[in-house]
C-alpha cells in the first residue's frame, strides 16, 4: 500500500459478503505462482471493493506493488497454514470492538471463511484478506474512520488533519518482529485514550451485568427525606462507584448518600448541592448504552490528533469548560473557562504558544464592530470615550486616529465600519482582562482574562464569541513563562498588570495548546471519568456517522 492519494485516507469497504477473486490458472506452480496469478486477475475488481479516495485499479496496483516487494510471497502462510502472525493479526481484527471498532470492517467474515483452506487458491485469497484487513485496522487506528468527515467536513475538519507516512507504516507491519506489539502501537498513545479504553471495558461490564436502574420521575429529593425511590438512587450510585456499597435498601437521604449525590453531580458538570433534583434525574437517568457510546465517539477523536508524546503543555477541554496546565495524568493547573456560545463555536484545533500580552489592547474584530459597536455609537457618540476605547483610520500599524464625535455614525454602513480600527486601551474595562496567551491562529483564538469573572460561578459557561477565557490568568501565565524557576511568579505578573502599562513577553520555549471537545474526559486531579454536556451538538452527529451509516 505505497503512497495514498493527496487525502491521505485508506478505507475500504467490502460490498459483497463472498468473497471469490476467480479462478487461478490450474499451471501456477507454489503459492508464488498462485499469489502472482491472482494479483493479476485484480483483487479489487472482483471483490468489488469501493475506495473512498481511490479506484479499485489504484488498490491493485497497491497491492501488487506490496507483493513484489516481497517476491510474491505469501506474507502470512507458511507450511500450508496460517502463521502465528496471521493467528495474532485474526485475533486483533476479532477484537477490534475492544476500541470501539467494527470488526466487520477489517474482513473478519471474510478471514474466518478462508481460514481452514489447505489448497493454493484458498491460501492465497486468504493471505490477502489478512494484508487487507490488517492495513484497514492500522489506517482507521492511525486516521480515524472517514464516516465524520464524510458526514460533515466543515464540522469535522480535524477529521483528515492526520498526515500518515503510509510507506513507512507498511514497512513496519509487514516486518514486524512482533505483530502483537506493532498492532497496540497504532492506537493513539495519549494518556486519555488509554484510560477510556479501561473505561469502555468497565462499562462494557456494567451492561452485560443489567446496567443501572431508571429512577422513577417525582418531587426534588433533598437530603434528611424518606422516599421509596432512595434505594433505586443507591444501587445506581453504587454502581458507578460514587456510593459504597452498603445498606442499598435504606429509603433514607442521608449524609454518606449526599456526598455520593454531590460527587456524581461534579463528574457530570452539575451544581453540587446534593439535591436530586430535574438536572440530576435525568443525568442519573441517561443509559449505560447512550455512556458507553459517548466514551467511543470520544475515543475516536483522539484519532484526529497528530500523533506526538504526550508532552507538557496547555489543555482546553470546551465541553468541559476547563483549562489544563501540566503534563498528561499529571496536571499542575486545573482552571475553569468560558467558551464560545452556541453561534459563536470555539474551534478545535492544536497550535503553539509564542508570547504572552500583559495588559493587551482589544482591537475589535469587524463583525462585532459592526454588530455591536457601531448601534451604540449611533444612540450616543461618546460610547467609545466611555469604555476606553479609540477609533483609528485604517487598519495599518500607522492609521491616524480619529474623533469618533465628528462622524454621523447614523449614516455609516457595514462596508463603511470595516475601515475603521476600534481599539480598547488596558484597563479594568478591557474585554480582555489583564492578559492574553497569543498562539496565532487561522480562527483569531486565543486564551485572555476577562472583566465579567461572575460568569465562572455558572455551571454552563458558553458566552464568548469563540476566544476562551480563563478564570485565573496570572496563574496561566506563569506556568506558561516557566514558573519561579524562571522568575515568573504569580506576584510578578500582578505588579506588571498594576501598571497598566502593555507588555510583551516571549516565550523562551514554545509550548502546545490543544483545544479539544471531549463529553467523556478522565480528569487527571482524581482520575475519575466525566461526562459533559454536548454543547455544540456535535456528538449526535459523529455518533451517527460512526454507528447508523451504511458506508465507512
Amino acid at each position: 500500500m505505497s503512497k495514498l492519494p493527496s487525502t491521505g485516507i485508506f478505507i475500504i469497504v467490502l460490498t459483497t459478503l463472498c468473497i471469490c477473486f476467480g479462478p487461478a490458472s490450474s499451471s501456477a506452480s507454489g503459492l508464488e505462482g498462485t499469489v502472482i496469478q491472482y494479483l493479476e486477475l485484480g483483487p479489487a475488481k472482483h471483490l468489488k471493493v469501493d475506495a473512498h479516495g481511490m479506484t479499485a485499479a489504484e488498490i491493485d496496483e497497491r497491492i501488487i506493488r506490496i507483493y513484489r516487494e516481497h517476491d510474491f510471497q505469501p506474507f502470512w502462510i507458511g507450511n500450508g497454514t496460517p502463521s502465528h502472525r496471521a493467528i495474532v493479526v485474526r485475533s486483533v481484527l476479532e477484537n477490534a470492538d475492544r476500541h470501539g471498532l467494527n470488526p466487520a470492517s477489517y474482513l473478519v467474515g471474510n478471514i474466518q471463511q478462508f481460514w481452514g483452506n489447505t489448497d493454493a487458491p484458498g491460501l492465497v485469497q486468504l493471505d490477502i484478506l489478512i494484508t487487507l484487513g490488517m492495513m484497514l485496522y492500522v489506517a482507521d487506528q492511525r486516521e480515524g474512520r472517514i464516516a465524520p468527515f464524510l458526514a460533515n467536513p466543515e464540522l469535522f475538519a480535524t477529521a483528515r488533519d492526520v498526515k500518515v507516512d503510509w510507506n513507512g507504516v507498511r514497512e513496519q507491519a509487514l516486518k514486524a518482529p512482533d505483530m502483537q506489539i506493532f498492532l497496540e502501537q497504532q492506537a493513539p498513545p495519549y494518556f486519555q485514550y488509554r484510560q477510556l479504553l479501561n473505561k469502555l471495558t468497565e462499562y462494557r461490564q456494567i451492561a452485560v451485568n443489567g446496567g443501572w436502574p431508571s429512577i422513577p420521575v417525582g418531587p426534588t429529593l433533598k437530603p434528611g427525606m424518606q422516599d421509596s425511590r432512595v434505594p433505586s438512587i443507591r444501587r445506581r450510585l453504587s454502581i458507578t462507584g460514587e456510593l459504597v456499597a452498603t445498606a442499598l435498601d435504606n429509603p433514607l437521604f442521608d449524609a454518606d448518600l449526599e456526598a455520593a449525590v454531590r460527587q456524581f453531580q461534579k463528574r457530570h458538570n452539575l451544581g453540587q448541592d446534593g439535591v436530586i433534583g430535574q438536572q440530576t434525574l435525568a443525568a442519573l437517568n441517561v443509559p449505560v448504552s447512550s455512556r458507553i457510546v459517548q466514551i467511543i465517539i470520544n475515543m475516536e477523536r483522539y484519532r484526529w490528533m497528530n500523533r506526538v508524546l504526550d508532552e507538557r503543555g496547555v489543555f482546553v477541554n470546551i465541553a468541559g469548560f476547563e483549562a489544563f496546565a501540566g503534563e498528561p495524568g499529571n496536571m499542575e493547573i486545573e482552571m475553569p473557562v468560558i467558551v464560545g456560545k452556541t453561534y459563536h463555536e470555539t474551534p478545535v484545533f492544536s497550535d503553539t504558544i509564542k508570547y504572552i500580552v500583559i495588559n493587551p489592547y482589544w482591537n475589535l474584530t469587524p463583525s462585532i464592530a459592526y454588530n455591536e459597536t457601531l448601534p451604540k455609537l449611533k444612540a450616543d457618540s461618546h460610547y467609545l470615550e466611555k469604555h476606553n476605547m479609540r477609533i483609528f483610520e485604517g487598519w495599518g500599524e500607522n492609521a491616524p486616529e480619529i474623533d469618533p464625535t465628528a462622524i454621523d455614525w447614523s449614516t455609516v454602513s457595514r462596508q463603511q465600519m470595516n475601515r475603521y480600527r476600534v481599539r480598547q486601551d488596558p484597563g479594568p474595562e478591557n474585554a480582555l482582562g489583564t492578559l492574553k496567551l497569543v498562539f496565532p491562529n487561522k480562527y483569531n483564538v486565543y486564551l485572555h482574562d476577562t472583566p465579567a469573572h461572575d460568569l465562572f460561578k455558572r455551571d454552563r459557561r458558553a458566552f464568548s464569541h469563540g476566544c476562551i477565557r480563563m478564570g485565573r490568568p496570572a496563574e496561566m501565565a506563569a506556568f506558561v513563562l516557566g514558573g519561579k524557576e524562571n522568575g515568573w511568579t504569580v506576584e510578578r505578573i500582578e505588579e506588571i498588570v498594576k501598571s497598566q502599562k502593555r507588555q510583551v513577553v516571549k516565550l523562551e520555549k514554545t509550548m502546545p495548546v490543544h483545544i479539544l471537545y471531549r463529553t467523556a474526559y478522565i480528569n487527571p486531579a482524581d482520575n475519575s471519568l466525566y461526562f459533559f454536556e454536548d454543547i455544540y451538538g456535535r456528538d449526535k452527529i459523529l455518533a451517527a456517522a460512526l454507528f447508523n451509516t451504511a458506508k465507512r
